[in-house]
C-alpha cells in the first residue's frame, strides 16, 4: 500500500500530538498537516489533498460536522471522526456516518494512556481501512426520512405471519448503507430482521433509532427475553452477541468475541439457522473481514438464500467478499436492489403459504 497521508483535527494540542505520535507509530501512515477548527480542516484538505482525515467533533468556529459536509461537498476526502461517549456525541456520530464519514474511533480510547497499544492498533486499522474506501460512495443522499406533519407510514397494518428469517451483517459503511436498506423494506413484511453491525455500546441505540425514524419497518435495539416479530428489525446491542432462542426469543450474551468483534453475526446466524433453515435470509453488506462466512455456510446447506452486496457499491468489500470467494451467494446485488429481492423472496413464501393451506 502507498504512503497513508493523514490530516489531523482537534481542538486540543494535547490530542493532537497523541493522535500524531499513534499514528506515526507505524511507518506505513505520515501525518502531513494537523488543524485546529472545522474551518481549517476544510482549507488544508483542499490544500494538502490528504488519503484520510481524522475529524473530531465538538470544535470551535465550525464543528466536526459542519465541516464533514463541507468536505465531502468540495473534495470528497475519506474520514474518520474522533467521538465522545455521551448521548449527544453517539447522535452526532451516527449522522455523520450517514453524511459519509467511513468510521469513527472513541476519542478517549486515543487521550487515555490506558490501553494505548490495543487502541493504537485499532485506530491505524480504522485509517488503513479508510483509506481504501470508496470516494464515490461517500457522498450523503437526501434523508428518506418522513416529512412533518405526514402520517406515519408505520400505521400500515403488519403481516401477523413470520414466513422468513432475515439476518443482516455490515460493519465499516454498515451504517449509511443500513440507513439506504431498510427505509425500503415493507412495513407488512412477513419476516423479522436481526441486525449485526459492528459498533460499540450506545452507538447501537443511537442508529437503531435514527433507522426507525425513517422506515416503514419498526426498529429497535435488541433487549433480552422479547420476541421476534414480523415487520420488527432488532439490532444487536454493541458489546453483546445475540442468538435467537428456541422460544422465539432474544438472547444476549458476552461471550468472547468471533472475528474479533462482539456483536458477531456469526453467532447471530447460527441460531437463527437452527430455528429457520431453509427459510432463512442472510445479507452480508460492506465491512472488513469475514464476519458472517463461517454461519452463512450453515444456512447455506439447510437450504437457505445467502446475498452479498456487490463491490461497486461496498464501500469496504471484505466480508461481501469473503462468502463470494466460498462460493455460497444466490445473489450478489447492489445496494439498492438488496431490500427488494429480501421482499420478494418473503412474498413469494407467504404466496406459496397461502396456496397451501387453500389446498388443505
Amino acid at each position: 500500500m502507498d504512503e497513508i497521508r493523514v490530516l489531523v483535527v482537534d481542538d486540543s494540542a494535547f490530542a493532537r500530538s497523541m493522535i500524531v505520535s499513534r499514528l506515526e507509530s507505524d511507518p506505513a501512515i505520515k501525518v502531513i498537516g494537523q488543524a485546529r477548527d472545522g474551518i481549517e480542516a476544510v482549507r488544508l484538505t483542499k490544500e494538502l489533498n490528504p488519503s484520510v482525515v481524522t475529524m473530531d467533533v465538538a470544535m470551535p468556529q465550525m464543528d466536526g460536522l459542519a465541516a464533514l459536509r463541507q468536505i465531502m461537498q468540495d473534495c470528497p476526502t475519506p474520514i474518520v471522526m474522533l467521538s465522545a461517549l455521551t448521548g449527544s456525541g453517539t447522535d452526532v456520530t451516527i449522522k455523520a456516518l450517514e453524511l459519509g464519514a467511513v468510521d469513527f474511533f472513541l476519542k478517549p480510547s486515543i487521550t487515555n494512556p490506558a490501553g494505548v497499544n490495543e487502541s493504537t492498533l485499532e485506530l491505524i486499522q480504522k485509517i488503513k481501512v479508510a483509506a481504501r474506501a470508496k470516494l464515490s460512495l461517500l457522498a450523503a443522499k437526501p434523508s428518506s426520512a418522513p416529512q412533518q406533519g405526514q402520517p406515519s407510514r408505520k400505521s400500515k397494518q403488519r403481516s401477523m405471519t413470520i414466513n422468513r428469517a432475515v439476518v443482516i451483517a455490515s460493519s465499516t459503511g454498515g451504517p449509511k448503507a443500513l440507513s439506504e436498506l431498510i427505509p425500503l423494506l415493507p412495513a407488512d413484511l412477513p419476516a423479522f430482521v436481526l441486525i449485526v453491525q459492528h459498533m460499540p455500546p450506545g452507538f447501537t441505540r443511537s442508529l437503531s433509532e435514527r433507522l426507525n425514524q425513517i422506515s416503514e419497518v419498526e426498529v429497535r435495539e435488541a433487549r433480552a427475553g422479547v420476541w421476534v416479530e414480523p415487520g420488527v428489525a432488532l439490532m444487536a446491542p454493541g458489546d453483546y452477541h445475540m442468538t435467537l432462542g428456541m422460544d422465539g426469543k432474544i438472547a444476549l450474551n458476552q461471550n468472547p468475541p468471533e472475528c474479533g468483534v462482539r456483536p458477531c453475526a456469526n453467532i447471530t446466524i447460527e441460531s437463527v439457522a437452527q430455528l429457520y433453515g431453509s427459510r432463512s435470509i442472510i445479507v452480508v453488506l460492506t465491512g472488513m473481514g469475514s464476519d458472517g462466512t463461517r454461519a452463512s455456510k450453515l444456512v447455506k446447506d439447510a437450504g437457505g438464500t445467502i446475498i452479498a452486496q456487490n463491490e461497486a457499491t461496498c464501500a469496504v468489500y471484505g466480508m461481501p467478499a469473503s462468502v463470494v470467494d466460498v462460493g455460497i451467494t444466490d445473489s450478489v446485488l447492489p445496494l439498492t436492489e438488496i431490500a427488494y429481492e429480501i421482499t420478494r423472496l418473503c412474498q413469494q413464501q407467504d404466496q406459496k403459504s397461502r396456496t397451501t393451506l387453500s389446498r388443505s
